[in-house]
């Protein structure tokens, strides 16, 4: 039974990758910083079904609970970096703490966790990092933590380059808009456009779900990734495929333009 770790498994994108993977014989380890109530749901919603998980407590700042984790000999075959967290602010406005304490959650401890795995890995081993559309592309508040998913990226490549000749995967899935805690924190700021006017900017004209990040991640777990390494999976629905002006926008306008038209064609009296 393949051994999974996936960090910030206790809501979202996580939570469903957990389930899964569990539902797919996998004996799933999720981490959780706060809301251990949370992660219990998700643990005991896998073992009802007939699964295998545990939730364990992972201060993602701090080496020394990152050690715990692979105390006693404990082993993983597929690491899934998937917690993230950092300040939301202007660049002016990023405190020395916020920049340290970012590095530390999205970056470093990617690092620690992918060097004490990959020891212990087979040579079937996995490693994903969950990255954004913020390492590709700059909007408003979310340096900080663009800055960091771009990093991982990065270490995706050189950890795929050295650790290929284990058989090692490593792998990244760069994730859009979904429908998750953490894009209703960020849009819930009046100055920012609403959902639904950020779904029609999609080509595929929704917000996904993490069901469709989850499938993606799995994917690149699975055997038939066994020959993908140092990829950043584009997981948008589009979204960094198009820039201004937005069809959505452009069809708008269109439709607008043409009533008088459709107004005449169908009989009705033109305004004089």
């Amino acid at each position: 039974m393949p051994r999974a770790l996936i960090t910030g498994g206790s809501r979202g994108v996580g939570a469903r990758l957990a389930a899964i993977l569990a539902a797919d014989g996998v004996d799933v380890t999720i981490t959780y910083r706060r809301s251990r109530e949370s992660a219990d749901e998700v643990v005991a919603g896998i073992r009802a079904a007939g699964g295998s998980a545990k939730a364990v407590r992972l201060e993602l700042e701090s080496t020394d609970d990152i050690e715990a984790l692979f105390a006693d000999g404990a082993r993983f075959d597929w690491l899934v970096a998937n917690a993230a967290a950092s300040a939301f602010k202007p660049i002016e406005r990023l405190s020395p703490s916020n920049l340290e304490r970012s590095w530390q959650t999205n970056v470093r401890s990617f690092v620690l966790l992918a060097q004490r795995a990959v020891t212990r890995m087979p040579r079937s081993g996995r490693i994903v990092a969950v990255t954004s559309y913020g390492a590709q592309r700059a909007f408003p508040a979310y340096g900080a933590i663009g800055a960091d998913k771009a990093a991982l990226e990065s270490w995706v490549r050189h950890m795929a380059a050295e650790f290929g000749e284990r058989g090692i995967t490593v792998n990244a899935v760069n994730g859009g808009l979904f429908d998750t805690d953490s894009f209703r924190h960020y849009y819930d700021d009046p100055a920012l456009p609403d959902a639904a006017t950020m779904a029609e900017r999609v080509p595929l004209g929704r917000i996904g779900t993490p069901d469709d990040l989850a499938y993606a991640v799995r994917f690149l777990l699975s055997p038939e990734a066994s020959y993908i390494t140092g990829h950043t999976l584009v997981v948008d629905g589009g979204l960094t495929i198009v820039a201004p002006p937005y069809w959505s926008e452009v069809r708008a306008a269109q439709r607008e333009s043409r009533e008088p038209e459709r107004r005449e064609t169908t009989g009705e009296e033109r305004p004089r």
